[in-house]
């Protein structure tokens, strides 16, 4: 059953995660265009400070990204059924923002390195340099099978991806 927004169950959060240039964005921000759901970018809750190392090349550390993770469950549980574009690159960053917000879902976009290369090099105006994706690739652990989530490739056009999300999403409510 859904609500009047398309989403499985009122107060669904949704994490649209992956490494830099899988698409998260675009994917979160379709997702929550089909469902009415508010859109979080959790790259606007980093503090200047991370950014201005990513944007210098600098691969984040855990000590660098607890305190925007914190931001990011923060916003994940005040938010009524959000959608929320977010790296949660490791298990440990996945269960702290499921500390904050039990029940959020993950949509974990995935794709071989050269395409997300090609697409990390084609991107203007990112703070993430095309440099850090391979940091993120070596930093990334898939979800494992006590996770709820749904891993999609990125071989699909946004529509398509993020209506594969939405329809996987919606089964689980069933």
């Amino acid at each position: 059953m859904t609500d009047e927004r398309g989403l499985a169950s009122p107060g669904a959060r949704v994490v649209v995660m992956g490494v830099s240039a899988s698409g998260k964005t675009s994917v979160a921000a379709r997702l929550a265009s089909l469902t009415g759901a508010r859109f979080i970018d959790a790259d606007a809750l980093h503090p200047a400070s991370n950014v201005a190392k990513m944007a210098a090349g600098t691969p984040l550390d855990d000590g660098d990204r607890w305190p925007w993770l914190d931001a990011v469950a923060a916003t994940l549980a005040a938010a009524d059924a959000p959608v929320v574009a977010c790296s949660a690159l490791k298990r440990s960053y996945r269960d702290r923002l499921r500390a904050s917000a039990p029940g959020a879902v993950f949509i974990h976009l995935t794709g071989p390195a050269e395409l997300l290369a090609a697409r990390a090099g084609g991107r203007d105006g990112h703070f993430m340099p095309p440099a850090l994706l391979r940091s993120q690739l070596d930093t990334l652990q898939p979800l494992e099978a006590d996770e709820i989530g749904i891993e999609i490739l990125i071989d699909a056009p946004v529509a398509e991806i993020a209506q594969t999300a939405l329809e996987w999403v919606n089964a689980r409510a069933r």
